[in-house]
This record gives structure tokens, C-alpha cells and sequence, in this order.
């Protein structure tokens, strides 16, 4: 088990929470602690828009319990109806992620009423939100993220481990029941790298040179995500249809295997080139290779529907889908290998991107 940054981030909000109610001397500190647990967030601009919903939702937790108190008591059905109340309001203020601590605050003020119930309810309020502020101070402090190291080494890995398998397709050397169970595990990898993008593009660049190279780098990874998609869409084809594009003439086999085999190194090759391990001007072989093999292989296909047979319908069909894929796959690298040399082009200085290893 890997403990991430998030775990020793809400580890430390805690004690910091805990920490500061006791010099405050506030009664019960232990619900900062607990709002320190449901504050903590993944990014920087993510906590900052926490602290905005998690103070709306939290207002009116309190002064919900303040009015329903004061006006009825708090008797469990009374607790009740103030939390169906509370938990309308904030869907409909569309910040439904604050619901929790919102009807924890309301909760904890609404459990003991005494002579100086106003006075205990600020107190309780401002307790929790200590916590609130605690996790804020540590997100914007401690262990900031390195979403772009993970996105750029879960990018390596996934296209690594895909490749590998395309590789093994295109020769029939795959056993069907491995291939489906890892198909579903890289679709999972691949959820998580739009997730681990999503975090990467919020957070903020403080400078405007900065800004406008983090900018063009959010456009580059966007790409190479697409990418590649567009290699699972060619796996899943492989796999889906493997018996009728087993049956297709040798000599269509081979073009396949050839052409995929020349886009997977180039794909390798742009990987490499953007981390700089390949020098930026370098013209890449396999480029010339893969263009004369993408031309040679419409040829064949063009020839091929021009002999049709209604016999070979849907075998045609299929070539004609895996090579749609082939082609779209061929286009998008293109178009990466554009971006990375633009982006190297002009901001040489912006251009490095630390890897490191990267568990999924």
C-alpha cells in the first residue's frame, strides 16, 4: 500500500486543528478535527473554492439549528427536519459536497440548548471552522501536489503496457481471457488520468510566462491522452475482432502489422522526445516508414473493395473499422509530435518534466 500526500496532509490538518482549539482553549476540539477531515482536497484551488462552500454551508447549518432550536427545541424530530431543510437548501445552492459537515455542525449545535445557547453556537460554529481553515493552511502549505510528474508517468505507463499489447495482437500471441481482464484495468487507468489532468489544470500559475507555458503544456497532455484513446480504440478493435482479421490475405496482415508497428515506435519516440531523452530536432525514421506503409495499406484496401464479394462483407467490414483506427491513431500522433516541437520551440526553459516512478 502506498500512503500519497493526501494522507499525510489529513494527518497533519487533524493535529493542527486539534492544536490550535486547545491554545484557544475552545470546548470540544475534537470537532475541529473532524471538520479538518472532510476539508482536506486534492488541490490548492480546490481548497480555496472549499473554503468559500464549506463557510455558505456551514452558515447554514448553524443558523438553521439556532432558529429551529429557539423556536421548537431540539427534539429528535425537530433535528430531523432541520437536516431535510439544510440538505434542500445546499442541493439547490448546487454545493451538495458540503452536505456532511453541514449537518455535523448543525448537529453539534443543536444538542445541548442552555441559558447562553447563542453564545455556545458561535463558539461551535467557530470550532468547526477552524478546522475548515486548518486544512486550508496545510493544503497551501505542506507537500504541494506534482500532478504533472504523475500524469506524465501514468501516461508512460499506461501507453507502455497498451503497446505491448497491440504488439502481441497484430502477431496472435495473446491469450484472450489476460487481454479482456488487463482491456478493463487500463480502462480504469484511463478514468484516473483525466482525473490527475483535471487536477493538473486547476492548479494556478502565479506568474503570466508561467501561465501561458503551463497553458500550452495542458494542450499537449490533452493530446497525448487522446492518443491515447485513440491506441485502446485500435486494442479493443484487435481484440473484438480477431478471428476475421486472422482471415484477411498475408499480405494485408503483414501491412497491418508493419504499419502499427512503425505508429507504436513513433508514439514511444514522442514520449521520449517530450521529456527530452531524444533531442528536439531529430527526424524520426519511423515517421518516413509509417507514411509509405499508411499509403501502401489505403492501396490494398482500395484494390480489395474494388474486388468485393458479398461472401467477404463482413470481414471487409471489420478491416475497414480497425483500419479507420489505424489512420485516426496516425493523425493524432502527427498532430502531438506538432505541439511538443512547437512547445520546445518557445519556451525551452518551461520544457523540462521531471519523471519519476509512479504506482497505479
Amino acid at each position: 500500500m502506498k500512503l500519497g500526500a493526501r494522507i499525510f496532509k489529513t494527518g497533519i490538518a487533524i493535529v493542527l486543528a486539534l492544536f490550535v482549539a486547545e491554545i484557544l482553549h475552545l470546548p470540544s476540539p475534537v470537532f475541529a478535527g473532524i471538520a479538518a477531515i472532510f476539508a482536506v482536497q486534492p488541490t490548492i484551488y480546490r481548497s480555496y473554492l472549499s473554503i468559500i462552500e464549506q463557510v455558505q454551508a456551514n452558515l447554514i447549518g448553524a443558523i438553521l439549528a439556532v432558529a429551529i432550536v429557539l423556536l421548537f427545541g431540539n427534539h429528535v424530530i425537530f433535528v430531523g427536519l432541520a437536516a431535510i431543510i439544510a440538505i434542500t437548501i445546499i442541493l439547490k445552492l448546487k454545493i451538495e459536497n458540503t452536505i456532511g459537515l453541514s449537518l455535523v455542525t448543525m448537529i453539534s449545535i443543536m444538542e445541548a440548548p442552555g441559558e447562553n445557547f447563542i453564545q455556545f453556537a458561535i463558539i461551535r460554529f467557530s470550532t468547526i471552522m477552524l478546522g475548515v481553515f486548518s486544512s486550508f493552511i496545510v493544503n497551501l502549505i505542506f507537500l504541494p501536489p506534482k500532478y504533472e510528474t504523475k500524469l506524465f508517468s501514468r501516461v508512460s505507463n499506461v501507453t507502455e503496457d497498451m503497446l505491448k499489447w497491440i504488439r502481441l495482437s497484430t502477431r496472435h500471441a495473446t491469450e484472450n481471457h489476460l487481454l479482456k481482464k488487463d482491456m478493463e484495468k487500463i480502462k480504469e487507468r484511463l478514468i484516473k488520468i483525466d482525473q490527475i489532468y483535471l487536477h493538473f489544470k486547476e492548479e494556478r500559475s502565479y506568474f503570466k510566462m508561467n501561465h501561458i507555458a503551463k497553458n500550452r503544456k495542458l494542450v499537449i497532455y490533452r493530446q497525448m491522452i487522446s492518443t491515447l484513446r485513440r491506441a485502446f480504440e485500435i486494442l479493443k478493435r484487435l481484440h473484438r475482432f480477431e478471428n476475421d482479421i486472422h482471415q484477411l490475405p498475408e499480405e494485408i496482415l503483414q501491412l497491418i502489422q508493419g504499419q502499427l508497428d512503425g505508429l507504436m515506435s513513433y508514439h514511444e519516440q514522442l514520449l521520449l522526445k517530450f521529456v527530452g531523452k531524444v533531442k528536439a530536432d531529430i527526424e524520426f525514421d519511423s515517421v518516413h516508414n509509417v507514411c509509405a506503409q499508411r499509403n501502401e495499406l489505403l492501396k490494398v484496401f482500395i484494390k480489395r473493395m474494388r474486388e468485393y464479394d458479398l461472401q467477404e462483407e463482413i470481414q471487409s467490414f471489420h478491416f475497414m473499422h480497425l483500419l479507420s483506427s489505424i489512420l485516426e491513431y496516425n493523425e493524432h500522433l502527427e498532430h502531438l509530435e506538432k505541439l511538443i516541437a512547437s512547445f520546445q520551440s518557445y519556451h525551452v526553459e518551461e520544457n523540462e518534466v521531471l519523471v519519476e516512478d509512479d504506482d497505479d
